[in-house]
C-alpha cells in the first residue's frame, strides 16, 4: 500500500505560533501579577519547559499551576484572565514555502487533511492565509469533536479522506499529540521540530517519529523519502 494522503497539525507546520505564543506568555505573567505574583521572563520559559518536560496536555494550564506555586484558587484565577485576555486574539502566521510545498504534494496525487485541536475559527484563518482550499477536509477539534491524542480525531480525518490510516503521513509538533497517537494508529508520522515542545523526545521507541525536521524544506525532503521507501519494498510511486 503506498502512502495516499498527509496529514497536518495547525501549529507548528502550518502556523508559525510565534506571535501567539509571545501573546500568552505575556498575558500568563500579567495574569499573575493581578494576583500578586512576581513573574520574569526566565520564570515563564522554566515553567514552559517544565509542562513540556511533564507531557502536560494542556501546556498552559501546567505554566499558570506552577507559576501560582500548586495554588488551587490562584491557579484558577489566572487561568480565567487568561481566557478573557487570549480568547478571542486572532494571529494566524503561516509558514514561510508551507504554501508551496502543500501545492506540490496535491501535484503528486496525495490527499491533503488537517488533524488538529483548533476551533471552528481556525477555517477563516487557513482561507485568509490563502491555503484553506488546498486541504481535502479540515479535521478541528471545533467541528469534529475531537481533540488529540483521542484517536478519533485521526480515523475521523482519514475516514473522511477515504484513506486507510497506514496509508497516512502525519506531521504534528507533539510527541505526546501528534506523533505517538498516529504511529499507534500505524500511520507514519513526521515531527516537525518548533516552538514551545521543540525540545519535547520520545518516551519510549513505539514515539519515535519517522523523521524530525526543522524546516520546510526538510519537510519535502522527509515527505519524499517516505514515499520512496514504500515504493522501495514492493509498492508503487504516487502518479
Amino acid at each position: 500500500m503506498r502512502y495516499r494522503a498527509v496529514l497536518f497539525d495547525v501549529g507548528g507546520p502550518l502556523d508559525l505560533e510565534f506571535a501567539w505564543e509571545i501573546a500568552v506568555d505575556g498575558a500568563i505573567a500579567s495574569a499573575c501579577g493581578l494576583e500578586g505574583i512576581r513573574v520574569d521572563p526566565a520564570m515563564i520559559e522554566e515553567a514552559s519547559e517544565a509542562a513540556v518536560a511533564a507531557f502536560a496536555p494542556d501546556a498552559y494550564a501546567h505554566m499558570i499551576e506552577t507559576l501560582c506555586g500548586g495554588d488551587p484558587r490562584a491557579t484558577d484565577r489566572v487561568r480565567r484572565r487568561l481566557r478573557a485576555m487570549v480568547g478571542n486574539l486572532d494571529v494566524f502566521q503561516l509558514r514561510p514555502e508551507i504554501d508551496g510545498l502543500l501545492r506540490r504534494l496535491r501535484e503528486r496525487g496525495l490527499k491533503l487533511g488537517i488533524v488538529a485541536n483548533q476551533p471552528e475559527a481556525a477555517r477563516e484563518q487557513l482561507a485568509r492565509a490563502g491555503i484553506g482550499d488546498l486541504f481535502d477536509h479540515e479535521g478541528l477539534s471545533g467541528v469534529t469533536g475531537f481533540r488529540k491524542p483521542d484517536p478519533r480525531a485521526f480515523l475521523a480525518t482519514a475516514e473522511t479522506l477515504g484513506v486507510p490510516p497506514f496509508a497516512c503521513i502525519m506531521v504534528g509538533d507533539r510527541i505526546d499529540n501528534d506523533i505517538a497517537p498516529a504511529k499507534a494508529l500505524g500511520m507514519a508520522a513526521i515531527q516537525f521540530r518548533g516552538g514551545r515542545h521543540r525540545r519535547q523526545r520520545p518516551r519510549s521507541a513505539a514515539e519515535e517519529p519517522d523523521a524530525v525536521v526543522i524546516d520546510v524544506l526538510e519537510l519535502e525532503t522527509a515527505i519524499s523519502a517516505l514515499l520512496s521507501s514504500r515504493a522501495e519494498r514492493g509498492t508503487f510511486l504516487l502518479p
